[in-house]
């Protein structure tokens, strides 16, 4: 059983009797789930990422304190404190887990402040250009077990992906790093005899493959130590994540060309390029010549790497 599947069981067995036993009032104006920060959240957690702020726990999500104010947020924190302790054999932490509360009684608002910078989960085009991703990851990942307003499935369905134009962006500067690092820098370097820098034009290369192929198969890209292991879930590029993994650990040409080629393909079938070659940095400039505003077109083709 997976943190998910424990988080969801504990709420059905302890949090839902406790909820509708003692809080039938509030019920209209909750929900409840599991997401956030930590590898649970993602369906990632095994028994290694098990030593550290893993837990049976969910989240109650309160809207603000005009409909539920502060004495009730008190009394629901109370009663999720008095859960039991163990279940299904472990236990439930009894100091705050690193970086903060992850659990029990939560604001929306404050949720999505934290994850977004905006408590409605309402972004500007600049938020949209600027968020880290596993930032946005973080907003929309795990599962909600019950809603009864709809407000947190309506936020989360709001952050759900970038919009278009945006993910144009962000794909353009992506393909740019890929064949600026990868196909010019990296034979350069070592042309130049200078092999440490041939490897981090290497890492650059990984880096930016990795970003681009979640954008072009939009999924938020999760934080760096789960990018392969969510690269290998997706369709579409799970067999690169051999390659990209060959050239970190000493791969070289043939695998740079590999990723560009799958990369160029994947561009071009979704419409974003026509150019007929695997050189990255003219499909680059084809994916910025395609986003619709010019506000953002405009933008220097890097400004969101």
């Amino acid at each position: 059983m997976n943190g998910l599947e424990l988080s969801r069981a504990f709420y059905e067995e302890c949090g839902r009797p406790m909820l509708e036993r003692e809080f039938p009032a509030l019920l209209p104006q909750l929900a409840v789930g599991l997401c956030g920060s930590g590898s649970e959240c993602f369906g990632y957690d095994d028994e290694i990422s098990r030593d550290h702020d893993f837990e049976p726990g969910f989240c109650i999500f309160l809207p603000d304190e005009n409909t539920i104010g502060r004495r009730d947020e008190f009394l629901l924190e109370r009663a999720y404190a008095k859960l039991p302790k163990t279940f299904r054999g472990i236990s439930r932490e009894i100091l705050l887990p690193v970086g903060g509360n992850r659990h029990g009684v939560l604001r929306t608002e404050a949720f999505f402040r934290r994850t977004v910078g905006s408590p409605d989960g309402i972004l500007n085009v600049e938020q949209w250009l600027t968020l880290p991703e596993q930032a946005l990851a973080e907003a929309t990942n795990g599962a909600l077990f019950f809603d009864s307003r709809g407000e947190v499935t309506r936020i989360r369905d709001a952050l759900r992906y970038f919009p278009e134009d945006v993910r144009r962006k962000r794909l353009a500067g992506q393909l740019l790093l890929m064949g600026q690092a990868g196909q010019y820098n990296y034979p350069r370097c070592l042309a130049h005899g200078e092999g440490a820098a041939a490897r981090l034009a290497i890492h650059e290369f990984v880096r930016a493959a990795l970003s681009a192929l979640f954008l072009l198969c939009r999924r938020y890209q999760p934080y760096y130590k789960w990018c392969f292991r969510a690269l290998r879930e997706l369709p579409e590029a799970a067999e690169l994540a051999q390659p990209l993994e060959t050239l970190l650990t000493g791969g070289g040409t043939a695998e740079v060309e590999r990723v560009a080629a799958a990369v160029a393909a994947l561009t071009c079938a979704q419409q974003l390029s026509d150019i007929v070659d695997n050189e990255l940095e003219r499909h680059a400039y084809a994916v910025n010549d395609r986003v619709r505003d010019a506000s953002i077109r405009n933008l220097h083709i890097l400004a969101t790497v």
